[in-house]
């Protein structure tokens, strides 16, 4: 189990443990990492993640989250209910998107090794092309891995196996936060995990991303059920957008979820 102890103060909001961190500032953080450091991984978190741990019915969850080493705010909804409703001041976004893409075009080599837990032969294709990668290995896990531990413990058994660097893990939330506690709880493996959805779809181009403008308004959730209506219908308004309603109980009291301005530093496992 890693050793990694943040040096970032943290703060609690509607259920999560948060590092006031920007994008910058978490790149800096992993590429700081030594290369064959035991295994640590960044969890970048939204309305999802709150939606979820309230709900309760996922076991181990919550300490995936609170097990991450790196824990920032992913969501421009976060940030403006945080605003509107709390007063706060302390919640810089780190879109997991933006990290995938800074690290990519500004930190990770071509010679570095990778290695990413979902997605196909075409995504790895694209990895290959456009940033030279020399050494990319890639593991196409089964559907269902929520339901799955024998799946998630063969997606495991690949990271520890192929020892890389940068371990993209593209499974979607909550998975790719199991699979990453569970990588961090079996042992043996290296390098930093990334939960980053489909950020690799879109750093390379095989999914568009939202224009800045609508980005900058809080409105990528639209861009996204605009584009892919049957996937998104699920995840917005039954994944996420409790959260608003979650958010409002907290604010009258009604809710027993902390918000906590910064404390001192924390340690990620």
């Amino acid at each position: 189990m890693t050793t990694d102890t943040t040096p970032y103060p943290t703060y609690d909001f509607l259920g999560l443990n948060l590092m006031p961190l920007d994008v910058a500032a978490s790149a800096a953080a992993i590429v700081a990492r030594a290369p064959d450091a035991p295994f640590a991984y960044v969890s970048t978190s939204n309305a999802q993640h709150v939606v979820w741990m309230d709900r309760g019915v996922i076991p181990g969850l919550r300490r995936a989250h609170l097990k991450a080493w790196l824990r920032t705010n992913d969501s421009r909804v976060l940030r403006l209910i945080g605003s509107v409703l709390f007063g706060r001041r302390d919640m810089p976004v780190t879109c997991g998107s933006d990290l995938t893409v800074d690290l990519l075009k500004h930190h990770i080599g071509a010679d570095d090794t990778i290695s990413v837990i979902g997605g196909d032969d075409v995504l790895a294709t694209e990895l290959r092309r456009q940033f030279r990668f020399a050494a990319l290995h890639q593991f196409q896990p089964p559907m269902g891995l929520l339901k799955d531990p024998g799946a998630r413990a063969a997606c495991v058994d690949f990271i520890v196996a192929h020892p890389a660097r940068y371990v993209f893990i593209a499974c979607g939330y909550p998975q790719s936060e199991l699979i990453a506690l569970e990588t961090l709880e079996r042992g043996g493996a290296v390098g930093t995990g990334l939960c980053i959805g489909s950020s690799l779809h879109f750093a390379t181009g095989l999914v568009d991303r939202a224009p800045l403008w609508m980005q900058r308004l809080t409105l990528e959730w639209l861009h996204r059920l605009v584009i892919n209506p049957r996937r998104q219908i699920r995840r917005i308004f039954y994944d996420s957008a409790p959260m608003l309603w979650i958010a409002v109980k907290t604010r009258l009291g009604l809710r027993g979820h902390a918000v906590r301005a910064l404390d001192g530093p924390g340690r990620g496992a």
